[in-house]
């Protein structure tokens, strides 16, 4: 439907049924598999962290200084970051101290402890809102530097959402590349969401305007609003993103209630260094952890819960429209050690 004062459009694309919903994914498949799909994606960091310190620490060898720098080396190469492997070998150290670790088992232990002492620090939440959260709809902004999976990391999460019986509505606010709003479309007609575009050059902030009206209108659940990819370095571009904020909070009372952060694992701290800048510059309330399943450097999730003080959402197990899961700290140790 063309709106003639800004050329936008607003396209409804079919919604599933909830009997094709539950032949997409039974009950329970999900919550049965997500440890099964954690360990899988994040076997590269198992073979850096986990096997390197069972080589440590086998038989009966004796827990000294060496082999805690040994074992500062293989944090590090993990991306566990310099702080927080100092945090988790300093506790290590002072068990040490009062011989409360007698044992490589117990050495072995106390680092799955020290990593969700650090994880649990923080909430977590898969972004869905309960029936008793007011206002609606929901309002969700993704941002993100390009390349790191931002799009596709929407059309994941509306895929979740809707599979949990949420209407959701999709604003292509990414207005500088035509290929953007190409994608998102194709998202929208995979996952039975709606969308609202602009043409490629339009005001981002219009397109705010447009879909959350309609998103009201239509008494939707949920808005995923992507933005253009873009660097915490460009003052004009994020200039954008507080007009777009603004729009939203003028139509709907505290939007955006989360700004979820797209980080590609692969980068490891230079990552970090950029989700920093995006943290204090852009309202960052929660990280999308993209390509787990590609690095060996999965230790950057609990660099970032450590570091910026951020917790880490969902991370990407794979390609296919599942492989987006809600971040579990205990599923995540336990992939890593047990």
């Amino acid at each position: 439907m063309a709106i003639a004062a800004h050329c936008r459009e607003t396209i409804m694309f079919s919604i599933f049924s909830k009997k094709d919903e539950r032949k997409e994914r039974p009950e329970g498949v999900e919550s049965g598999s997500l440890l099964d799909r954690l360990k899988q994606s994040i076997s590269k960091t198992r073979a850096q962290i986990t096997t390197k310190v069972e080589d440590l620490i086998s038989g009966e060898k004796k827990i000294d200084p060496e082999l805690l720098t040994k074992l500062e080396n293989v944090l590090l190469a993990a991306d566990l970051g310099p702080r927080t492997t100092h945090q988790i070998l300093e506790a290590v150290r002072q068990k040490l101290e009062r011989h409360a670790l007698g044992s490589a088992t117990d050495l072995k232990a106390e680092l799955k402890n020290q990593l969700l002492h650090v994880l649990r620090t923080l909430p977590s939440s898969d972004g869905t809102p309960s029936a008793a959260e007011e206002p609606r709809p929901r309002v969700i902004f993704v941002v993100g530097v390009n390349g790191t999976g931002k799009t596709t990391t929407i059309g994941k999460l509306a895929h979740r959402l809707r599979q949990s019986g949420k209407n959701v509505v999709l604003a292509a606010g990414d207005t500088f590349r035509a290929a953007a709003i190409e994608q998102l479309g194709v998202w929208a007609a995979r996952t039975g969401s709606e969308i609202v575009k602009t043409k490629s050059g339009g005001d981002p902030a219009a397109v705010v305007y447009d879909a959350l009206s309609s998103a009201r209108a239509r008494n939707a659940d949920v808005v995923i609003v992507d933005t253009a990819g873009r660097l915490h370095t460009k003052s004009n571009l994020m200039a954008e993103l507080d007009k777009m904020k603004r729009t939203a909070a003028k139509i709907i009372p505290g939007a955006p209630h989360e700004v979820l952060l797209v980080m590609d694992a692969t980068t490891g701290q230079n990552g970090l260094s950029q989700a920093r800048e995006f943290t204090a510059t852009a309202g960052v309330t929660g990280i999308a952890l993209t390509k787990l399943d590609g690095t060996a450097k999965g230790g950057i999730v609990v660099a970032i819960t450590r570091e910026l003080g951020v917790p880490v959402q969902y991370v990407g197990t794979g390609e296919s429209m599942e492989d987006l899961v809600p971040f579990d700290a205990e599923i995540f140790v336990s992939s890593l050690f047990d």
